[in-house]
C-alpha cells in the first residue's frame, strides 16, 4: 500500500509561505478592473450604489476571500479531488432539470435559502470552471501521443458532451458553446493531434444544416438578425442597432461619466449587464474600452506566465483552462456588443452585474492563484503514463 506522502511527495509549504508566494500582482489587477465595473454600475443606476453597485461589491468582497482561500489549498488536493468536483457541478446541471427556476423563457437558475437571505445559483457558469480542472487532471501525465490515440479521446469528449447536452435544454446555447470552446481549446493545449481537429471541423461543417434545424425560433432569429439587423430593428434587431448606436457615439474620451444617453433614456437594454460595455464606451469613450481591454490582455498573460513557471502538467493545463475560459468571457461578450457575433447572454468579467458569474470567476482565479503558489510542487505521474 502506497503512503499519501510517498504517492504525492513530501513537500509543503507553511501559511506564511503560501501568502508571501500568493499572486499579488494579480489581485491587483482584478482589484482594478472590479472597480471600474462598480463605477459602471453606479452609473447604470443613475449615480446610485443600489440596486447594482453595493451588491456587487458586497459579492466582490466574499469571492476575493474566496480566491485567497483556495489559493492555498495544496495543488495536489485540487488535483485528488477534480473528479468529485465535476460531479457535483454535473449533479448541479441535473437538478435545474428537475427544479430549477424559470427566468426570461429558460430554466437555468438554482432557488437557494439561507436564514435571512435567498438567492440563485446557475450552476452552468459553475461547470466552466469545473470542466477545465477534470480535464487539466485527466491530461496530467500523459504525453501528446498518447492523448493523441482514439481511446484516450473518449472520456474528455463525454466529460464535455454531458454538461453540453443539460445546458442546451435549458436552452442556453451561448453558454453550452463556451463549455465546448473551452474543453476543446484545452485538449488542444494537452498537446492531441491536429489531425482531430480538423476532422472535427468538417464534421460539424456537415452538420450545421441539422443544427439549424434543431434551433429554438429566437436562436435562428438572433442569426438572422446578426447577419442582417434591418429585418427587425424595432424588436430582435433593437438591441444590437442600440448598442452600435452607443458605441459610435462615445467618441474617442466619451460624453462624460453618468452622462451616457442611450443608457441612461433606457434605449441600451440590459445596461448592467450584457450590454455594460457599450454602456462604458459610450461615457468614457474609446480610451476607457482600450483601457479595459488592457487590463484583461494583463490577467490574461499574468495566467500564461503562471502556465509557464508550474512544474507539473496539471498546474500548466489548469492555469491555460482559466485563462481559456476567461478569454471566452471576454472575447465573447465584447464581439456580441459590437456585432461581430450573435447577441448570446454571456457577461463581461468582473464588470457585469450578476452573482454566480462573479463568485465562479473568483474560484477560477483562486485556482490560477493555487497554481502559482505551488508551482514548484510536483505531481508524479503514474508508471504507465496517466494520473494518479
Amino acid at each position: 500500500m502506497v503512503a499519501w506522502g510517498d504517492r504525492f511527495g513530501t513537500e509543503s509549504l507553511t501559511i506564511g509561505q503560501k501568502l508571501g508566494g500568493m499572486s499579488w500582482g494579480l489581485v491587483a489587477l482584478i482589484l482594478l478592473t472590479a472597480g471600474l465595473g462598480f463605477a459602471m454600475l453606479y452609473s447604470a443606476a443613475g449615480g446610485d450604489l443600489r440596486p447594482w453597485a453595493f451588491a456587487q461589491m458586497v459579492r466582490f468582497a466574499m469571492g476575493l476571500m474566496l480566491m485567497v482561500m483556495i489559493a492555498l489549498v495544496d495543488i495536489r488536493t485540487l488535483h485528488r479531488f477534480s473528479y468529485a468536483v465535476y460531479g457535483g457541478a454535473l449533479l448541479l446541471l441535473v437538478a435545474v432539470e428537475f427544479k430549477g427556476s424559470i427566468g426570461m423563457g429558460a430554466q437555468r437558475w438554482i432557488e437557494i435559502s439561507l436564514p435571512g437571505s435567498q438567492f440563485q445559483l446557475q450552476p452552468s457558469e459553475i461547470m466552466k470552471i469545473a470542466l477545465m480542472l477534470v480535464l487539466a487532471r485527466y491530461f496530467h501525465g500523459l504525453s501528446p501521443e498518447q492523448a493523441s490515440k482514439w481511446t484516450s479521446l473518449l472520456l474528455p469528449l463525454v466529460l464535455i458532451a454531458l454538461p453540453t447536452a443539460l445546458v442546451l435544454r435549458q436552452p442556453d446555447l451561448g453558454t453550452a458553446m463556451m463549455i465546448v470552446a473551452g474543453g476543446v481549446t484545452l485538449m488542444f493545449l494537452a498537446g492531441i493531434a491536429l489531425r482531430w481537429f480538423v476532422g472535427a471541423f468538417i464534421v460539424t461543417l456537415g452538420a450545421l444544416p441539422v443544427v439549424w434545424n434543431m434551433l429554438h425560433d429566437y436562436q435562428r432569429q438572433r442569426v438572422e438578425v446578426f447577419l442582417d439587423p434591418s429585418l427587425d430593428p424595432l424588436g430582435a434587431g433593437w438591441n444590437i442597432t442600440q448598442s452600435k448606436i452607443a458605441l459610435g457615439s462615445g467618441g474617442l474620451f466619451g460624453k462624460g461619466f453618468l452622462e451616457g444617453t442611450q443608457s441612461h433614456l433606457n434605449f441600451l437594454p440590459e445596461k448592467q449587464t450584457d450590454f455594460i460595455f457599450t454602456m462604458l464606451a459610450e461615457e468614457i469613450g474609446m480610451v476607457g474600452a482600450l483601457l479595459l481591454i488592457a487590463l484583461y490582455l494583463l490577467i490574461i498573460a499574468y495566467g500564461f506566465g503562471v502556465a509557464l513557471r508550474s512544474s507539473n502538467q496539471f498546474g500548466r493545463l489548469l492555469a491555460l483552462g482559466v485563462v481559456v475560459a476567461f478569454f471566452l468571457y471576454v472575447f465573447i461578450n465584447i464581439a456580441m456588443v459590437t456585432g461581430l457575433v450573435p447577441v448570446v447572454g454571456v457577461p463581461l468579467p468582473l464588470i457585469s452585474y450578476g452573482g454566480t458569474a462573479m463568485l465562479t470567476l473568483m474560484v477560477g482565479f483562486g485556482l490560477l492563484a493555487s497554481v502559482h503558489v505551488h508551482r514548484d510542487i510536483p505531481i508524479p505521474r503514474r508508471p504507465s503514463g496517466g494520473t494518479l
